[in-house]
């Protein structure tokens, strides 16, 4: 039997929760139900669902206001191996960096995989943070207007990462650095203040 091509194999999951996460039953100024909040390194990170009718959901949003090294927010009881994460995200504004990603296989505030598109940089980029120190796998350029609505998705198997902006595949990588299951969430840099909305994810099929 010949083996499966890397990009079928990254085709081939299926959505666990194919509905996207709606904020609609949070209250506005606080952190999402279920899900952890925080920063890795220093800062005052601030997670909060605000109201936002011209959304892609057309209800509430899940918005990065505060200041710290690498903001994160997961939803804790979302433990994937394989599958995918997937988020649409809007730049809104920041002076040092105007960027949204997802995270998986998140252990914990200091060892996770990230992969974000910046709209200061325009380029989409996959990282892995392991002890609390974030390094590169790669950088691509991409078009990332600000104040624009994006769709980034990511979809891991094993060793193999598949990173997509607004449809495109932008980067294929294979990297062992962080393994096992974790938990999926958004992701946020420095002085971001990024909305985020259909939040979704799912397990790779068996």
């Amino acid at each position: 039997m010949r083996p499966v091509p890397y990009v079928a194999l990254l085709c081939v999951s299926v959505s666990a929760m194919a509905e996207p996460i709606s904020f609609d039953a949070d209250l506005i100024g606080q952190p999402p139900t279920g899900w952890t909040c925080g920063a890795t390194g220093r800062g005052s990170p601030k997670w909060t669902v605000e109201a936002d009718p011209i959304s892609p959901g057309k209800g509430k949003v899940l918005r990065q206001s505060g200041t710290a090294t690498f903001p994160w927010c997961v939803k804790s009881d979302a433990q994937l191996t394989d599958g995918w994460v997937e988020v649409k995200f809007k730049p809104l504004a920041g002076r040092e960096d105007q960027a949204g990603g997802v995270v998986w296989r998140w252990k914990d505030g200091d060892d996770y995989y990230v992969a974000r598109a910046n709209a200061l940089e325009n380029n989409v980029s996959l990282y892995y943070t392991e002890r609390g120190s974030r390094r590169t796998l790669k950088y691509v350029d991409a078009p990332v207007a600000p104040g624009q609505w994006h769709t980034l998705r990511v979809d891991f198997a094993g060793t193999k990462i598949a990173v997509s902006l607004d449809g495109k595949r932008y980067i294929d990588s294979d990297d062992s650095h962080i393994t096992g299951s974790g938990a999926v969430g958004v992701w946020t840099k420095a002085d971001s203040v990024t909305a985020f909305a259909d939040f979704a994810y799912g397990d790779a099929r068996r």
